[in-house]
């Protein structure tokens, strides 16, 4: 068949490690020779944006903002002990945070299901979505090592008016200090673009954090979502028969655990961080499960939700083969490629992009798997395949469908 084309760019954002290499694989074997794919290209491994001073970041997310569309590979965030492996000037910032801090908006994290992938929890018959907050709290945070006794204040000094002015706490000894902040108006867009994907899913939802403790920084998220539901979207949840409920994030972990799924939770920044993952864990692997970014300016980022899967990648470094999932990536794009296809009035691109969709989970129900899989699966394979041998699987489905 000849190939479809991309009309406008998607910004492209490479990554690290085994996921950097996954990335390649897929556009060489399922996007490329089917696809006149138009992209603006940025590297964000981690050597280019220590040698850019992370203004390579920048870019790419001023990219986005031009184009309306990325997708984006796998990246590191450098701990100190990456600081030493790579050399690097310092611990840069998450380029996941730094980007979603410039779209704002909200990140939404839903499970890929096959058939034949038993959750680890055996009443989720359904997906549970996380929709996560994209702005502030600790990926926007400022910190300091405190060096000895002394007093940390936080002051608010206000254009008009009094200083505010409190005490964090008086050291006695060293210590670490951490402040991050958060805004009214990205608030209330976390609320409002998660009400609006329950109604357009059609689940209900819960939004947790944890105010009986934080009962000003806490509480403002609960309170927001209670204005924006009560004022805007009260009337059509009962209409729709579906249901919104506010609770403890405790209490949601509890919650979670018991319901069949089907649900959208709503949770802030790094709550929906760890939470994601561990409901991707549950439905199979940290591989199986998709993160759209949808922001209220019209801008759309869609990425892998796990990481570089470092382990592998230096299995690959001695020439070992290895068995990594490439799910989410292949996500990624495809997701990507819908929005660009539905921005451009191009189907045959969104179509194509669901047909690569199908693919891949049919080929993991046909029992072809990558090694982490294997214990969730039912019937269970009698061996698993290699990174490359899955993404061929997926091409030949992908063949017979076009």
């Amino acid at each position: 068949m000849p190939k479809l084309t991309v009309k406008n760019p998607i910004v492209e954002m490479d990554g690290d490690e085994m996921t950097r290499i996954m990335w390649q694989m897929v556009k060489d074997k399922l996007l490329l020779p089917y696809l006149d794919l138009n992209v603006e290209y940025y590297d964000l491994g981690l050597a280019k944006r220590d040698e850019t001073d992370d203004q390579v970041t920048i870019d790419a997310g001023r990219a986005i903002m031009k184009h309306q569309v990325g997708v984006k590979c796998a990246t590191i965030t450098p701990d100190a002990e990456r600081v030493d492996e790579w050399g690097l000037k310092q611990q840069w910032k998450s380029p996941n945070g730094t980007i979603r801090a410039m779209l704002d908006g909200t990140v939404f994290r839903c499970p890929i299901i096959a058939k034949n992938i038993v959750p680890a929890v055996r009443n989720w018959h359904r997906p549970i979505v996380i929709g996560r907050h994209a702005y502030g709290d600790i990926y926007k945070g400022v910190e300091l090592r405190i060096g000895g006794a002394g007093k940390v204040e936080l002051v608010y000094t206000p254009e008009a008016g009094a200083t505010q002015q409190v005490t964090v706490h008086e050291f006695q000894g060293p210590g670490v200090v951490l402040g991050y902040h958060n805004l009214d108006s990205s608030i209330t867009s976390f609320a409002r673009a998660c009400f609006t994907y329950a109604l357009d899913r059609h689940i209900n939802m819960m939004f947790s954090t944890k105010d009986t403790i934080s009962k000003t920084y806490h509480a403002q998220f609960k309170v927001l979502f209670q204005e924006v539901f009560d004022r805007e979207y009260k009337d059509r949840f009962e209409q729709a028969g579906l249901t919104y409920m506010y609770t403890l994030i405790d209490d949601a972990v509890a919650r979670i655990m018991k319901t069949e799924g089907g649900i959208l939770w709503a949770c802030r920044n790094y709550d929906g961080d760890v939470m994601s993952d561990m409901v991707a864990s549950a439905f199979g692997s940290l591989a199986m499960m998709t993160s759209d970014l949808i922001s209220p300016h019209g801008y759309f980022e869609f990425e892998a939700a796990h990481g570089t899967v470092r382990r592998h990648y230096y299995q690959h470094l001695k020439g070992e083969p290895t068995s990594t999932n490439s799910m989410a990536l292949i996500f990624a794009w495809t997701g990507g490629l819908k929005k660009r296809a539905d921005l451009d009035g191009t189907p045959e691109v969104g179509e194509f992009a669901r047909k690569l969709e199908r693919a891949a989970i049919e080929t993991i129900e046909s029992g072809v798997m990558t090694k982490d899989l294997i214990p969730f699966a039912d019937p269970r394979p009698a061996t698993h395949v290699m990174t490359e041998e899955f993404i061929d699987a997926v091409r030949a489905n992908l063949d017979q469908k076009l």
